[in-house]
């Protein structure tokens, strides 16, 4: 079986870049054909909008024939451009959708599973010598903030939110037993997936890209063979013995060097198989 992975589309702010007639679900079913992929994986932030996210998944399962399986990410959730504030009442709409894998790990063959969450940063790989809890709640960063300050809303700090999603995995893992695992979250879960730092931005903004609590699932499940890896915008496998880590970012066209979709898609889009 081959699985292909990709994440960070972003198809409202990058569709200015498609050429006249071409959409962003026709390119990615075009590319899944070609590199006959049997199975999507979509690590997050494919739109600014719920609904767009949603109809996206659906069309590109329809026009390729290949299962998707997804998670959100934080782009995904925002209420910018539209009225539900209340972000768990997102999350508890993509929870009801068959491509979701929160709560729902896939059996992919006999020795194969498929484990997800968006997972939710904890602030862990921020520079914790030069900036408090406080200050990194606040999401601001002198003139500048980080955007989900203002257009997500758990009702709930980030910290605890993210301890909910990891205890999730947790469950989820537990229940496939002995399966390897491919484990697929947005969140960053491996410090060489953030910004080295010091850094003098990243200081603060490595606190938004990752959750270090994380990290344990790989001492507590030795299962876990593939890690994929979504919202830090950049193209990287990291092999650690036997385990692969993989970001599989579209990210924005601003840092595109050739500015053609399709063949941005193909370059993103990584693959490999299982038995």
């Amino acid at each position: 079986m081959r699985i292909g992975t990709i994440s960070d589309l972003h198809i409202d702010r990058n569709e200015d870049m498609l050429k006249r007639g071409e959409s962003f679900a026709q390119l990615v079913a075009e590319v899944l054909r070609e590199k006959r992929v049997d199975r999507l994986l979509m690590a997050g932030d494919i739109s600014n909008h719920y609904l767009t996210t949603h109809t996206f998944i659906e069309e590109v399962s329809f026009l390729s024939g290949v299962p998707v399986h997804f998670v959100p990410g934080n782009h995904d959730y925002w209420a910018r451009d539209h009225e539900v504030t209340d972000t768990n009442t997102i999350d508890a709409f993509f929870n009801q959708k068959t491509y979701s894998l929160v709560n729902n790990p896939v059996l992919l063959t006999n020795e194969w599973t498929l484990v997800g969450s968006p997972g939710w940063y904890d602030y862990g790989y921020g520079n914790h010598d030069r900036y408090s809890i406080e200050q990194f709640d606040r999401k601001q960063y002198g003139f500048a903030s980080w955007n989900d300050k203002h257009y997500v809303n758990w009702g709930e700090p980030d910290q605890v939110i993210s301890h909910k999603m990891l205890n999730q995995l947790r469950q989820d893992l537990k229940s496939v037993g002995r399966r390897k695992v491919i484990l697929m979250t947005h969140v960053a879960t491996h410090p060489e997936f953030v910004m080295p730092l010091p850094h003098r931005v990243y200081d603060y903004a490595n606190a938004f890209l990752g959750a270090q609590s994380y990290e344990s699932l790989y001492e507590e499940f030795k299962t876990i063979e593939y890690s994929i890896i979504g919202h830090v915008h950049m193209r990287k496998i990291l092999q650690e013995k036997e385990r692969t880590f993989i970001t599989a970012c579209l990210g924005s066209h601003k840092h595109w060097k050739k500015f053609d979709v399709k063949n941005q898609l193909t370059k993103s889009l990584v693959t490999f198989d299982i038995n």
